[in-house]
């Protein structure tokens, strides 16, 4: 069985899938939260017309790329918190996040500066009328300015989360999504004195709603008492220039991964442009209903960094594997369950995204390739956030290079754009094509990663044996 499990006892078993989940339900609940931003985002805008669904599904595009890159980076703070906490350090705890929080300030404001000055080269990329391209830019605008505190919120749920005590992330993320919806409706529509902004407004109340939650968390870890031993806030800390090049060298390999990921999803949007508003609001909506359930792997990819973090900064390699295994295990279960919903209410869900009866049908199908992907998504996901446990990065990123742009994108392409002559296939095959390659691509990853996680939790629980 996965990791050895089938030695262990059950009720072992059972207690550790209780503690992964204790720890990634919160997070879970924030992080969709979070994602359901662009979800309400997209809803709203595809109430307006198909030219607003467009324009925000494309900027959605480009600023999720830059956000969960950069978020990524940001990561390497999961795994050093943990470390620091399963070795019993409290002090050092605070210092990180002070260093954590002027980090994610400068990767915040670089990634602002991309989305604003970035606007030209990303005008003549794209082959859309001008109305949709100024609501795209329009957009961008907006969201740009929420993302500093966008990342300054990822220091301090590092924190939260590297300490077990997920709970305030997943408060504060509900209230700033209720805060998102009054506000992109006031101003799509232009209300309370707001300019009519249409289906762009979204970027600008997306950018207050990130402001809210990164402030709101602030103030919650600097009062509560539970995170009072870590000194958080009682010293002030300058900028420490050689920490950050530390954590570049751990969160650049989760970075590159994160986006090799995202940006698979993403340009597949650009690529389908020269097909029609109506084919891209078909893949943004599939891609908002997968994003939205893409957390329930990605909040168990988190708890294994902790967790296993943990177990390795108290130098306990068995508890570690066993971690691993579980949480492998559990994501599965969960995944099977999911992917079974989406293909029992796929047409359902498209219609919460659009009245149109053509983005339904395209929409629907898609949502099959979505729902046979859920296994196996959720493999290599887990699998990554418990190598980070170990501080374990550069690997995974390699084998997101390979799979995600070496077979994903590029057979995509030949499937979806191409009249190649291939056998049984009937090219081109359009958004169809690009998704099977989806469903090919994280494949092969969930395959690669599980192998080397399995190896390496193995050689280092040998390694401790033999030292001991």
């Amino acid at each position: 069985m996965l990791f050895g499990l089938s030695r262990e006892p059950r009720t072992k078993i059972v207690a550790e899938a209780r503690q992964i989940l204790a720890l990634a339900l919160p997070i879970m609940v924030a992080q969709i939260a979070h994602v359901a931003m662009g979800f309400v985002d997209t809803v709203m805008s595809g109430r307006v017309s198909t030219n607003d669904l467009a324009a925000v599904s494309l900027g959605s595009s480009v600023f999720i790329t830059v956000y969960v890159t950069l978020v990524g980076i940001a990561t390497a703070l999961n795994p050093l918190i943990a470390h620091q906490f399963g070795a019993g350090e409290r002090e050092p705890i605070g210092e990180t996040v002070r260093q954590g929080m002027w980090f994610c300030l400068f990767l915040g404001l670089i990634g602002s500066a991309l989305m604003i000055f970035g606007q030209p080269w990303l005008r003549d990329s794209l082959t859309l009328s001008n109305d949709v391209e100024d609501k795209v830019m329009l957009f961008l605008d907006g969201v740009a300015l929420g993302l500093p505190a966008a990342l300054m919120q990822r220091a301090l749920h590092a924190f939260a989360s590297g300490l077990s005590r997920p709970k305030p992330i997943m408060l504060v993320g509900v209230v700033a999504l209720l805060l998102n919806i009054p506000l992109n409706y006031a101003l799509i529509h232009g209300l309370y004195g707001l300019p009519a902004m249409g289906g762009a407004g979204c970027g600008w109340a997306t950018a207050a709603a990130l402001w809210f939650n990164f402030l709101a968390l602030l103030g919650y870890v600097a009062l509560h008492r539970h995170f009072r031993p870590y000194a958080f806030t009682r010293r002030w800390s300058w900028p420490d220039w050689a920490r950050y090049r530390a954590m570049l060298k751990l969160g650049l390999p989760i970075g590159l991964s994160f986006f090799f990921e995202v940006s698979l999803f993403s340009f597949i949007a650009f690529l389908v442009a020269k097909l029609g508003t109506t084919v891209v609001a078909s893949h943004q909506a599939v891609l908002s209903v997968s994003s939205i359930i893409y957390m329930m792997p990605q909040s168990i990819s988190t708890a294994m960094s902790v967790r296993v973090g943990q177990a390795v900064g108290a130098g306990d390699y068995r508890q570690a594997r066993f971690t691993a295994g579980t949480g492998l295990l559990t994501g599965l279960v969960l995944a099977g369950l999911t992917m079974l919903l989406m293909l029992t209410l796929r047409e359902d869900i498209i219609r919460l995204y659009t009245t149109d009866p053509e983005v339904i049908r395209i929409g629907a199908g898609l949502l099959v390739f979505a729902a046979v992907f859920q296994l196996t998504d959720a493999t290599q996901c887990i699998s990554s956030g418990a190598l980070r446990g170990y501080k374990i990065t550069t690997a995974p990123m390699i084998i997101h290079v390979v799979s995600f742009w070496g077979l994903g994108l590029s057979l995509g392409m030949v499937l979806g754009l191409t009249d190649w002559p291939l056998p049984f296939l009937t090219l081109p095959m359009g958004i169809e094509g690009f998704w099977a390659a989806l469903v090919f691509s994280l494949s092969v990853a969930a395959f690669l990663l599980v192998g080397y996680l399995s190896r390496e939790s193995r050689r280092r629980l040998v390694r401790q044996h033999t030292e001991s």
